[in-house]
């Protein structure tokens, strides 16, 4: 099985997929253990010699019983899911179990740009690079803070589009 352009005189496959798709892959797998209905993130943290340091999703603080706590928004404090949930960044990162000294320089690929307070978070961590499938609050204050952030720490960012379908049961994700 000899294709020109598929592989290599030594047989070895060209086709490979991307770091970039690698690692957002692995984000889109893990923003599917997100338990929210309407918002699903998922983040995954790269060393810069292309290794995985830790995977996180939004969701509760894993010792709350996220039965008992609100998966909607609302007016009332106590019943908006935004004061229990830990976004996919910040999950990433406390999930780490080395010192965090070793993200500094590291990619984080998130399927959701992140909020500024996650960027705050990704900032003081020391991480080199985010990237993101989607920006869907680019235009709001929230967008301008975390780009804000981002760029005065010197913190590049860039959409990445992949190609990729994870799911379970015929049902596909991107």
């Amino acid at each position: 099985m000899s294709d020109d352009l598929h592989q290599t005189s030594s047989g070895k496959r060209l086709d490979v997929i991307s770091w970039d798709e690698f690692f957002m892959s692995v984000a889109i797998a893990a923003q599917r253990r997100s338990k929210d209905p309407n918002t699903q993130v998922g983040a995954c943290i790269a060393s810069t010699n292309h290794r995985i340091l830790s995977v996180g999703y939004n969701g509760t603080p894993s010792a709350l019983n996220d039965d008992f706590f609100p998966w909607g928004t609302s007016d009332d404090p106590l019943q908006d899911k935004h004061n229990y949930v830990v976004h996919a960044e910040a999950n990433a990162v406390l999930n780490y179990r080395g010192s965090l000294k070793d993200l500094e320089g590291s990619t984080v690929y998130v399927t959701l740009f992140p909020c500024h307070d996650c960027a705050k978070i990704l900032a003081q961590v020391g991480v080199g690079e985010v990237v993101y499938l989607d920006n869907k609050y680019a235009d709001t204050d929230d967008g301008r803070i975390s780009r804000r952030i981002l760029d005065s720490c010197g913190i590049s960012y860039r959409q990445v589009i992949v190609d990729v379908h994870i799911g379970t049961e015929g049902q596909a994700q991107q």
